[in-house]
């Protein structure tokens, strides 16, 4: 008898998350497409800055542009192919309470984070390096405890999406998304250095990098 409830409410869990999922990220893809092609409206340069084609910038971005949409893709693709998670080489160990109810709060509240972060740069949010700035060093609020909270809210948010999802798949996103979220920052402080040479050297002494 135990045992039956135990299969039925794991059996839940994976359907929550399933549908959860899938949403999920199908509000974070339609949310970041309008704000970005709303803040191209609003600055002339536009807002999203790749970078030189190879350089370590640009494949970061095209890092995270290919997971982000693989993410969304593979959510969405076994809401209605439950089967298909046997192709994500599944960590079935993993996959119960409450691992994976803590991965789907983490995922929310990193995301929730980044969101915050976002809106509170207002209209010094660039996504890469702009060239032409930034104008400002950003040192108030979240930024006064840690140098990069929005890339914080987007490590926990891919290690909510592992817990959530434990597999295979969601294990490689982790792994190479950290380190391109890493390389990208080593390249915006030595952008940020040249930039504001002492203010930022200082900055960088009174505030760790992740917390």
């Amino acid at each position: 008898m135990y045992y039956e409830t135990f299969l039925d409410d794991s059996s839940s869990l994976v359907e929550f998350t399933r549908i959860y999922l899938a949403i999920f990220y199908t509000f974070v893809a339609g949310f970041y497409t309008f704000r970005i092609i709303y803040k191209n409206r609003k600055a002339p340069s536009g807002v999203v800055f790749p970078g030189d084609k190879f350089c370590s910038s640009w494949w970061n971005h095209m890092v995270f542009k290919f997971f982000r949409v693989a993410i969304w893709l593979i959510c969405v693709v076994r809401l209605f192919l439950p089967e298909f998670d046997n192709y994500l080489g599944m960590l079935t160990i993993l996959n119960g309470w409450p691992g994976v109810m803590f991965g789907v709060v983490l995922l929310t509240a990193g995301f929730i984070l980044t969101m915050f972060v976002h809106f509170h740069m207002a209209s010094l949010w660039r996504s890469g390096i702009d060239p032409a700035g930034p104008i400002e060093l950003k040192t108030t609020g979240l930024y006064e405890y840690s140098r990069n909270p929005m890339f914080l809210g987007v490590v926990a948010a891919q290690l909510g999406f592992f817990l959530a999802l434990p597999s295979i798949f969601s294990m490689i996103c982790f792994i190479v998304g950290l380190a391109a979220i890493y390389r990208q920052i080593l390249v915006e402080e030595e952008h940020l250095a040249q930039c504001f040479s002492v203010k930022y050297k200082e900055y960088k002494q009174l505030v760790p990098r992740w917390l």
